[in-house]
């Protein structure tokens, strides 16, 4: 059994193949939000709607075996939450999407985290900005 079904089991859930679709759906896209995933489960199998994807994304999510951010205005946008725990820079020109380790975030915020007493969720942080090419092109 994997990490993540042990999790799902432990916390009294059951296995489903629409969670494990998900789950699965999360981690081929890297980050994506519900409707992108939805598109994604709906090439595996048609057994699963909408509002399945969401509450699973959302029981994922309090489970910790996924994590979501804002990247745009919209809808959240999720990734897996195996491998390293980032943050995130977003351009607002072209919207690309860049992730930064914790250990950099960490150095970066550490002042004010000292200052403040503040523990930040460095997962779920995104900082809006433009990037060098965006901000370059504006020159």
């Amino acid at each position: 059994m994997t990490d993540w079904q042990t999790r799902l089991r432990e916390s009294g859930h059951r296995l489903t193949p629409q969670r494990e679709l998900v789950l699965a759906a999360v981690e081929t896209l890297g980050h994506a939000t519900p409707d992108e995933i939805y598109a994604e489960v709906r090439t595996r199998s048609d057994a699963i709607n909408l509002s399945t994807v969401y509450r699973t994304l959302e029981l994922l999510d309090d489970l910790g075996l996924i994590r979501h951010a804002h990247l745009t205005d919209r809808a959240p946008t999720y990734h897996s939450a195996t491998g390293h725990e980032h943050s995130h820079l977003v351009c607002r020109g072209c919207s690309r999407v860049i992730s930064v380790g914790r250990s950099r975030m960490e150095h970066a915020l550490a002042d004010l985290a000292a200052e403040y007493g503040f523990d930040p969720d460095y997962g779920h942080l995104s900082v809006f900005g433009r990037c060098a090419d965006c901000v370059g092109s504006t020159e």
